[in-house]
């Protein structure tokens, strides 16, 4: 038998690299019947039946699993945003935060087109996230700067591109791996917003080792599946803060002799990362009753 990874699946069939070639392969029966969700980023152990086909014989453990989009054996998320054309935004920043921290892997931080920015402006913004623990690489990526920067951090990983359409992670992918040939797609003056160019999600292969997983546009800002409790886990200034709060069930909100809003006051933790907690709170309470 031999052992690949699953690169991209597509209409019933399921891409498997090893080395340097690539299988067409099925899924064995039993798996089916198990309704066992086979993911793009599953090592798995596959039979050849002629040809470049083959079959799927055995799925093998995975260390993580990446819930949007759904991607198996992900070490690490590349949240990517644009300085201008979308214009930044912080507390759509947060967003995308909360939702990668609760992925358990290693969160960087990319801000793009940061040619066409107020410097000032975008590096207080980058240091401001470097200060809370996060990576931060500022990138023009036309012009290809910051790509080399970002390529060191991607070799031997399967990392995960994810944030808004429009903001240049094909024209990224394009530039640290210039074989792929992305589609790009420009930004919509109307309505702010790239086209989404990515259909399904796949690993990319890296020249230097590794993987990149171009993934359809979606949204990483819906809250659904997270409680109250977790939130404020996923917000990393908040941990040293969180057990000197009075009461073990506090959720700094309205609660009194809450460590964390002092930390506010104090300015130990920032207004505006407080406010984007406030608001996801509120709408995960919202969520909760239904409304």
């Amino acid at each position: 038998m031999l052992t690949g990874i699953v690169i991209k699946a597509y209409n019933s069939y399921y891409y498997v690299q090893t080395a340097d070639k690539i299988a067409m392969c099925t899924l064995r029966g039993r798996f089916k019947k198990e309704r066992f969700s086979l993911l793009v980023g599953d090592e798995v152990e596959y039979t050849m039946t002629g040809g470049d086909k083959g079959v799927i014989e055995e799925i093998l453990p995975r260390h993580s699993m990446l819930k949007r989009p759904m991607v198996a054996n992900v070490d690490q998320v590349i949240l990517t945003f644009a300085a201008v054309s979308p214009d930044i935004n912080k507390a759509l920043i947060d967003r995308f935060l909360v939702l990668a921290e609760l992925s358990s892997l290693k969160i960087v931080l990319c801000i793009n087109k940061t040619d066409l920015a107020d410097s000032e402006e975008i590096n207080e913004i980058a240091l401001a996230y470097k200060r809370i623990g996060y990576p931060v690489i500022l990138l023009a990526a036309k012009n290809g700067v910051g790509i080399n920067a970002l390529r060191t951090m991607l070799d031997d990983k399967i990392s995960v591109f994810a944030g808004p359409s429009g903001v240049g992670k094909s024209t990224i992918l394009n530039h640290i791996e210039p074989g792929l040939a992305l589609v790009t797609g420009a930004v919509s003056e109307k309505i702010g917003r790239g086209k989404h160019t990515t259909r399904f999600a796949q690993l990319l292969p890296l020249t230097a080792g590794g993987f990149v997983v171009d993934t359809p546009g979606f949204s990483f800002t819906e809250f659904n599946d997270i409680n109250e409790n977790e939130l404020m886990h996923c917000f990393k200034e908040f941990w040293e803060f969180i057990p000197e709060c009075k009461f073990n069930t506090c959720l700094h909100f309205k609660e009194p002799k809450c460590a964390v809003k002092n930390a506010v006051l104090a300015k130990e933790i920032t207004k505006e990362r407080y406010d984007s907690y406030l608001e996801i709170l509120t709408e995960i309470k919202a969520n909760k009753k239904g409304l």
